[in-house]
């Protein structure tokens, strides 16, 4: 392990301070590492709260509580943006519907009540910065990363909900950080695993992807955070992460924008399996970004000294400006200010705890095609299982079937995938009505062939869509909730014992 870079008389020097400053490093575990308070002593201004350091809200309240005994203005960061990608609800799904189901409803007002409970509830467990909201606009359906992230694909649909959820978070003094910028909606890549690459004009670049950053940028986001994605109108060089033509050029200069620059994880394949991650985080600060988001996979103390050292070297050797480093850590020691003093002294904002519901239930979408009975008694879920990608996880879990049980007695529920699905799920029904539950339909062709067979073979099935509703509705009666959180299962459900 690298030792600390310290002196006895001074303890850490400007430089050592200033790069851990920048470094937002996840850890392990439920409860405040040593080694993480430590560090916060020397300089460390950030940390970012995964999944796997979340049991309960009153779990993270006292975790935050260990970590702001160490420094009072620390940035506590969480990837929280509701719907698919949820860390406080990782365990039981969201309380939240995502963008898409919020931009289905169009509800600006909505969508600013949805935000601000959530970020009364951040607040409340002592969490100050949220990488959300995502203002991508959903250009490519066959997306992988993105998909129900997205408001949707009408460029001032997701510019107007962009603001109206970054003004709702902010108004519980939670910062906002709007991401990917410059948008990651039409990429087939996903950045995880290597680098999407978006091939359209500066016109198109500029009507479509950029509308929505402005409107963050006018309704104050306090963050904006940048997409390992190469744009090679922009750049035909480096992806967004690492070009200053994009962060510097475009962002600081063209749109004006003074806020804290923060990129997406940069353990991402797209910046680790190219340029490492040590040689990335000092590309990506010398570009123009602020803070380096670090620790989506475990991130240990080895990793963070190792982040630090890199930095230090790289303004020792001139590869990196000590004014650059000096400006980003500043800007990170700005927004956790900003977070300290926004922070409500006493209950805040009032509780709206069933605002998610509302919101899931307005957003469905019921096709019937046929005379369909309510239910009244147990059916069986089939719930058809793509892959999850990274930025979703596998530890939430989705689907009306909770709730399925819950109204109706004695209801069954299996996962199935593959070529062998329908077949699956016919047997596991035992001659209950079946409930088919698919998510993105339109992404997955087994899945297309698993309907077409299970539909053949018993047309009183039910289909639940929970992604992209881009197929053609099919199935006694379709449901379409525009994503997959914990209320959109309700909300199915529902609708499904309806008919």
């Amino acid at each position: 392990m690298t030792p600390p870079m310290t002196t006895l008389a001074t303890g850490p020097d400007t430089l050592t301070r200033d790069a851990l400053a920048v470094l937002q490093p996840g850890f392990d575990g439920t409860t405040a590492p040593d080694w993480v308070r430590r560090r916060l002593g020397e300089g460390l201004a950030s940390v970012a709260l995964f999944g796997r350091n979340v049991v309960t809200e009153e779990q993270v309240t006292a975790l935050t509580g260990q970590l702001r005994a160490e420094r009072d203005d620390l940035l506590v960061a969480i990837d929280e943006e509701s719907g698919d990608v949820t860390r406080l609800d990782v365990r039981t799904g969201s309380s939240f519907p995502g963008n898409h189901a919020l931009g289905a409803v169009d509800d600006p007002d909505l969508t600013r009540a949805v935000s601000r409970e959530l970020g009364r509830r951040l607040a409340a467990c002592g969490v100050t910065f949220d990488w959300a909201p995502s203002a991508d606009v959903n250009a490519n359906p066959d997306n992988p990363v993105i998909g129900v992230r997205s408001f949707g694909a009408s460029t001032d649909l997701v510019a107007r909900h962009t603001a109206a959820w970054v003004e709702g978070l902010q108004s519980t003094g939670v910062a906002a950080c709007t991401k990917h910028f410059p948008g990651h909606g039409d990429t087939n890549v996903d950045s995880h695993h290597d680098v999407p690459r978006i091939d359209v004009d500066t016109d198109t670049l500029y009507a479509r992807e950029l509308p929505p950053f402005r409107a963050a940028i006018a309704a104050g986001t306090r963050a904006i955070m940048s997409a390992h994605i190469l744009v090679p109108a922009l750049d035909p060089d480096r992806p967004g992460t690492l070009s200053s033509r994009v962060l510097t050029d475009l962002l600081r200069g063209e749109l004006g924008y003074q806020g804290l620059i923060v990129t997406d994880g940069m353990e991402m394949r797209a910046i680790s399996g190219t340029y490492g991650l040590e040689h990335g985080v000092v590309l990506a600060i010398a570009a123009g970004a602020d803070a380096i988001c670090v620790g989506g996979g475990l991130c240990d103390e080895g990793t963070v000294l190792g982040l630090r050292d890199a930095l230090v070297a790289a303004v020792r050797s001139g590869e990196l400006p000590e004014e650059r480093l000096a400006d980003a850590a500043a800007r990170v020691r700005d927004l956790a200010r900003w977070t300290a003093e926004a922070r409500p002294a006493g209950p805040g904002t009032a509780p709206d705890p069933v605002i998610g519901l509302i919101a899931a239930r307005r957003a469905l979408r019921v096709t019937r095609t046929g005379a369909v009975a309510p239910l009244d008694t147990p059916v069986h879920v089939a719930q058809f299982e793509p892959a999850r990608n990274i930025a979703v996880g596998d530890q939430t879990p989705w689907g009306p079937a909770a709730e399925l049980r819950r109204l109706l007695p004695g209801t069954t529920a299996g996962s199935c995938t593959g070529d062998a699905a329908a077949a699956q799920a016919l047997a596991a029904a035992d001659g209950r009505r079946i409930v088919a539950v698919v998510r993105d339909e339109h992404r997955h062709p087994w899945m297309g062939a698993a309907l077409d067979t299970l539909l053949a073979a018993r047309p009183d099935t039910i289909v639940v869509e929970m992604g992209l509703p881009q197929s053609a509705p099919r199935g006694a009666l379709h449901i379409a909730t525009y994503g997959a959180a914990r209320v959109c299962g309700v909300a199915a459900a529902e609708a499904v014992v309806a008919g």
